[in-house]
């Protein structure tokens, strides 16, 4: 049995400034790219949560010497297609979907079968919108029906640059076709819908020959393959997805401010800002500048006593999906109803997130009306909860858990929340900045 966490007094005020962990995704990619580029590249403030440490202990079984030193990392790449191993290898991503798929793309000439697995949660993950395209390149598998995990891929040495039309808006697809065009001769194009851009900004700043050309709704990527490039140094920002538990605490709580300090700031990451602005936060981005082709600025946030409902813009959603659970905090304190639609894809993540999120509102008493890709939620701004709320291990998923801890803040009430690892995967410092703000909660 894993230790629970006991919330009972919600009364806080704070002026602070606070550093988040660095950003996952930035993280993750900076690990493979490192693991191809030739000599030892070194990335500072590296995320350390047990995603990261997975992605690291599966790059040393492919033969790439990596040290870690607090949060600094050293990376020794062989170069492209430089990975060294046996036969019947197994890689264990654990939960990291991003981790899980990239790396496929970079298996796409492995001599040998190499076999994927994960935990519970990510085996129920699909892989399909990335088996799919490497199959194109030149990949072979061996797949379950569901195409889920576990899965083994096996490379070619006839590779193949494609034309790829990627509509999901998933950048974990684009990513991995892109990561799998460095091995392949010619030019691979991707027709994508609009998500992520963190690693064109990695391919641009690594010199790797590429082209972005942006429209509404797509953008056509081109990337040029086979183009070796050096070792490289890199410092991740603070990540914007895990900033936003902080914002949401702060805008719902009274007489609070809080600044956080070099948060990435793309524009692809920063939809939630947007949101809650329309829902009258005013948050403010200051001292915005450009590093290493991604955009870092220090983020302002106070209490705001009133907040307005929404009817989210669709448009938006691949900017903030792994914001929602949150933002639907920020919907449930509002004054109206708010609407949100085409999140299916909410409940292809780590849990099915939007059926969850609407059972945590209705846990808080919130009215919800829910369909298989859309929730309206029925604010209550004066909402205090004097009941006790237990969220069980049925939940289990890191956003989940630290949603329910900053409801438990927010709103009042007793709460018991199971699953207290489930955060590490993601953000180990989230329950030390709780306490750096001077809340108060009890493990058991």
């Amino acid at each position: 049995m894993g230790k629970k966490l006991f919330i009972s007094n919600k009364d806080n005020s704070f002026k602070k400034t606070i550093l988040i962990d660095g950003d996952k995704s930035i993280s993750i990619r900076a690990l493979l790219l490192g693991s191809q580029a030739q000599g030892k590249t070194f990335i500072e403030n590296i995320l350390l949560s047990e995603d990261i440490i997975n992605s690291i202990n599966c790059l040393k079984k492919l033969g790439i010497k990596i040290l870690l030193n607090k949060k600094n990392c050293s990376i020794y790449g062989n170069g492209l297609n430089g990975f060294k191993f046996k036969k019947n290898i197994t890689l264990n991503a654990g939960n990291s979907g991003t981790f899980a798929r990239l790396i496929l793309g970079l298996l796409i000439k492995s001599p040998y079968y190499i076999k994927l697995v994960g935990d519970k949660s990510l085996s129920q993950r699909d892989f399909e919108r990335v088996i799919v395209p490497l199959q194109k390149i030149g990949a072979n598998f061996r797949i379950n029906k569901k195409k889920t995990l576990p899965l083994k891929i096996i490379g070619s040495n006839f590779t193949n640059p494609i034309f790829y039309n990627e509509n999901r808006g998933s950048a974990q697809c684009k990513s991995t076709i892109m990561l799998a065009a460095l091995n392949s001769p010619g030019q691979t194009i991707i027709k994508a819908k609009k998500s992520r851009d963190h690693t064109e900004n990695f391919f641009k700043y690594l010199g790797i020959p590429i082209s972005v050309k942006k429209n509404k709704i797509y953008d056509e990527i081109k990337v040029r393959g086979q183009k070796i490039f050096k070792s490289f140094k890199y410092k991740v920002p603070s990540d914007p997805s895990s900033s936003a538990f902080f914002i949401v605490l702060t805008l719902l709580s009274k007489n609070c401010e809080l600044k956080i300090k070099n948060v990435n700031v793309n524009q692809s990451r920063t939809g939630f800002i947007n949101i809650l602005n329309k829902m009258g936060a005013k948050i403010k981005i200051k001292n915005v500048k450009k590093k290493y082709g991604e955009m870092q600025a220090d983020i302002f946030v106070k209490s705001q006593p009133v907040l307005k409902k929404i009817n989210c813009p669709s448009n938006l959603n691949s900017n903030l999906i792994d914001e929602f659970l949150i933002i639907f905090l920020v919907a449930a304190k509002a004054n109206g109803i708010s609407s949100f639609s085409n999140l299916g894809e909410l409940n292809k993540k780590e849990s099915p997130r939007l059926k969850l999120g609407s059972k945590l509102l209705n846990h808080l008493g919130i009215k919800t009306k829910l369909t298989k890709d859309s929730i309206k939620i029925y604010g209550n701004p004066y909402i205090d909860l004097k009941k006790t709320i237990n969220i069980g291990n049925y939940f289990k998923d890191h956003r989940i858990f630290m949603t329910s801890v900053i409801a438990a803040y927010v709103f009042g009430g007793k709460w018991q929340i199971d699953d207290v690892d489930s955060y590490k995967s993601s953000f180990p410092s989230f329950l030390k900045i709780i306490r750096e703000l001077g809340y108060k909660f009890k493990l058991v």
